[in-house]
């Protein structure tokens, strides 16, 4: 196919650590490794000039404060009017990079994509600002798209803003890169729990919280259990605050954050990986991929976007949001298997199969090519 000048808009890249910045990078080194031009387009945060990234070439701009965790770029518009570019795949639910970029698809009259990650933040001062939007700005925008990306199809039945756009909605779902994740010396670490998210606000949804207070049920029966917390944000004293309350500060340990190797060492060795989201805010759940491309069992709610298949593959149990009780069930019956190599087979086989890039980005291309 004709290699294609592709610009990415995501709020914020490399080395910002999220859920969109991770799918941004996947995606776009796939499409450079088949031979494409990637440019990545976003706000300068953190503050530090980085103009490429694995053959990604990165232009980051100054911002002036936020709205709803979305940068304010205003230098974004000038930027994108006269870069040279074939298409623009722009991202939801950061909506000042994708308001430009439907503006700029429109008087350019370039193809647009558009990637709907998740629903809008919708907690606290949040909710007035993500409602108008979502009436106003948000239907222009899908409007607008050439295709419209999901990355869980129970978006599709679940969401108010998308069931009007079903003709140009394609579900594709996030990737690893197996090779990232090979079968390692790591050990699995006996009645280690690990969790790993932001902790700011706008993360509360993971549902760190419920965990917490589910590890005194896990400790009466392993009471050698150790709960293991990567990432920094605001937050983070509350959850300690939180954990000293309950007496469990022996037993749970922050780690801040996380670099890659440490991050791999800790999925690999861990006894099992628990997500507990709470809201549709949660799209996906990258970070389950990760945990069993390493071979470690997982516990998910049914929110995240691959719930079905960690069931269906027995790669790990999935529970109701926002239940202390099942969480601490869930767990316990995990660590209670004497052999957990079962689970991770399992995951590792169901990662293989569905959800590696190199399979990906081929849906990619098609859609890109079919939109020009």
């Amino acid at each position: 196919m004709k290699k294609l000048k592709v610009i990415q808009t995501p709020a914020r890249f490399y080395p910002y650590i999220g859920g969109v910045e991770k799918y941004v990078y996947d995606l776009s080194y796939q499409l450079v490794k088949s031979g494409h031009q990637v440019t990545v387009i976003c706000a300068k945060e953190p503050r530090k000039t980085i103009k490429n990234v694995d053959g990604i070439k990165v232009e980051k701009l100054g911002y002036f404060g936020k709205i709803a965790n979305t940068n304010l770029t205003f230098g974004l518009l000038i930027k994108l009017l006269t870069e040279d570019f074939d298409i623009i795949h722009t991202h939801i639910p950061t909506p000042w990079s994708a308001d430009i970029s439907t503006l700029i698809s429109f008087i350019r009259r370039k193809p647009l994509l558009v990637t709907y990650h998740n629903d809008l933040l919708k907690n606290g001062s949040y909710s007035l600002i993500s409602c108008i939007y979502s009436k106003t700005l948000l239907k222009l925008v899908f409007k607008r798209a050439d295709k419209i990306i999901v990355t869980n199809k129970e978006y599709i039945k679940k969401s108010k803003y998308l069931h009007m756009y079903k003709n140009k909605i394609v579900v594709i779902p996030n990737g690893v890169n197996m090779d990232d994740y090979l079968l390692s010396s790591t050990k699995k670490e006996e009645n280690k729990i690990f969790f790993l998210s932001l902790l700011d606000d706008h993360h509360r949804y993971k549902g760190l919280d419920y965990l917490i207070r589910a590890l005194p049920i896990i400790l009466k029966a392993f009471p050698n259990t150790q709960l293991l917390i990567g990432g920094e944000g605001i937050l983070k004293e509350e959850y300690k605050n939180l954990a000293k309350i309950l007496g469990l500060e022996k037993r749970i340990k922050f780690l801040g954050r996380l670099s890659e190797n440490k991050k791999k060492e800790l999925l690999s060795s861990s006894s099992v990986f628990v997500l507990p989201s709470t809201t549709r805010e949660e799209g996906f759940g990258i970070v389950l991929l990760e945990a069993m491309a390493s071979y470690t069992p997982v516990v998910a709610t049914r929110i995240v976007g691959m719930a079905k298949d960690i069931e269906e593959y027995k790669a790990g149990i999935v529970i109701t949001p926002k239940s202390t009780t099942e969480i601490a069930k869930a767990i316990s019956s995990i660590l209670a298997q004497k052999n957990k190599t079962n689970y991770g087979k399992n995951g590792r086989e169901l990662v293989s199969e569905k959800y590696t890039w190199k399979n990906l980005v081929k849906k990619y291309e098609h859609i890109y090519s079919s939109t020009l």
